[in-house]
């Protein structure tokens, strides 16, 4: 037997630390090739950790709510001589079309992060994947676990008692906020109570550990910016000074669009999809790229070109209990609709599950955000980092409106954009708001746009 150590591999995102948000397993478990070991928030997606040796678990060298550098080692193994190791490949950049290249070489098993043994047998279809590069085996004495055990505290009565099973971090954290760890139930592996859990139970008014803190004078909170929300902060930011903003606004009536989606529901073609205005704002938007291509493009301040792209892939604003994140479809402007409504369906439910790739996250090219499921009319949304455009969809509301020449109440909504004017003018702009607006006013429109 021979111990060797597995360092935090590069996910393929050019990121240089990540979060250690949970563990999967505990010093002395066994564990098989590929098994899912740990989970890891980097700046865009939760992600599984999948074992690179077949053996033991001998050390823990992080715990969970760390933040961790790439290439650090993480956790040694006690494996046998002769182990069968997950072989360790170039990395590959997030694919920027609905394909991906996976080496032709050895055919392997997909799993979340790197590539797998060979499979034995016929050849399986191909997956996104992304690689990581093993540790160099070194010899490592095993150590106590130090990840998180129950503590003895003293009770009321001045005999100790066990507490919750919590890491270091997440104790800090309820000290620091003033949260009562006996009074939280864990919704980490085994009843391990996290950081969402301290945060939760302050931020909850009628849990009782809120009362207790607010009885005990706490006037604040303060939440480590972190993973996602640390992100999107950046980004926002440099988005916002970075891209020089401008913002357009169109109302229309929506009545005929509302009512061909009631229609769509009840077709044979569209049985079991989940068919909304934000299908029919996509198919739209799609069309509209295509009339005015300026749109979605990139601003490659580095080669000092203009990169304008010949597809479309749709970014869908979805809020998550990690923050926001903008999952997007690739190649969306070569689906039909029923594929449009499939691909939107399961991409949004995949984002607020916390199941959204570092792949479903990268290589958006332009974006919408659904803010009228929030009974918001319009805004001025921040371009996603790198897109040209991005689509607000604001509430449809029954208002009073001119309709053949007479006041009718008809569904009415706003629909607003935000451009980065380097590289659309406002003509361009105000040309594909428009098309979006005539589409949605007359989905006939499409007829003479195509």
């Amino acid at each position: 037997m021979t111990v060797k150590d597995f360092a935090l591999p590069d996910l393929g995102e050019g990121l240089t630390e990540s979060e250690l948000v949970s563990w999967r397993v505990a010093i002395g478990d066994a564990v098989e090739l590929n098994q899912i070991i740990a989970e890891v928030e980097t700046a865009k997606a939760l992600v599984e950790l999948p074992s690179p040796f077949a053996g033991t678990i001998a050390q823990l060298y992080a715990e969970a709510g760390t933040t961790v550098q790439v290439g650090a080692r993480i956790a040694a193994f006690e494996v046998a001589e002769d182990a069968t190791v997950a072989e360790p490949v170039e990395a590959i950049a997030p694919s920027t079309s609905s394909g991906s290249e996976v080496p032709a070489q050895v055919e392997r098993e997909p799993v979340l992060v790197g590539y797998g043994p060979p499979v034995e047998g016929g050849a399986r279809p191909q997956r996104r994947a992304r690689a990581f590069a093993a540790a160099q085996p070194t010899e490592t004495p095993p150590v106590a676990n130090p990840v998180a055990e129950p503590v003895e505290a003293p009770s009321a009565s001045g005999k100790p008692s066990v507490q919750p099973r919590s890491a270091p971090p997440v104790r800090k954290l309820a000290r620091d906020l003033g949260v009562d760890l006996a009074g939280l139930v864990g919704t980490g592996e085994d009843g391990l109570i996290t950081r969402d859990d301290v945060e939760h139970a302050v931020q909850s008014p009628a849990s009782p550990t809120a009362s207790r803190a607010s009885s005990n004078g706490l006037r604040e909170t303060r939440t480590p910016i972190r993973g996602v929300r640390k992100h999107t902060a950046t980004a926002m930011v440099s988005s916002a000074f970075t891209a020089p903003h401008v913002s357009e606004f169109l109302t229309i009536d929506v009545t005929p669009t509302m009512e061909l989606i009631a229609k769509l529901k009840q077709s044979r073609e569209f049985a079991g999809l989940r068919v909304n205005l934000l299908t029919v704002v996509a198919k739209a938007l799609c069309i509209a790229v295509a009339r005015t291509p300026s749109v979605n493009s990139h601003w490659d301040d580095a080669a000092q070109e203009i990169v304008e792209y010949g597809y479309v892939n749709l970014g869908i604003a979805a809020a998550t209990p990690r923050g926001l994140v903008v999952p997007n479809v690739k190649d969306a402007d070569g689906m039909t609709l029923a594929q449009l409504a499939d691909a939107l369906s399961g991409l949004v439910e995949t984002a607020r599950t916390n199941k959204a790739t570092p792949a479903d996250l990268g290589g958006g090219t332009i974006s919408i955000t659904n803010i009228g499921v929030f009974g918001i009319d319009a805004g001025t949304p921040i371009l996603n980092p790198g897109e040209a455009m991005i689509l607000a969809m604001g509430a449809v509301r029954r208002m009073p409106w001119e309709f053949h020449d007479e006041i009718a109440l008809r569904q009415v909504m706003t629909l607003s954009v935000s451009f980065d004017h380097r590289l659309v003018d406002g003509e361009q702009g105000s040309r594909f708001l428009a098309d979006v607006g005539a589409i949605l006013s007359d989905p006939g429109m499409l007829l003479t746009m195509v």
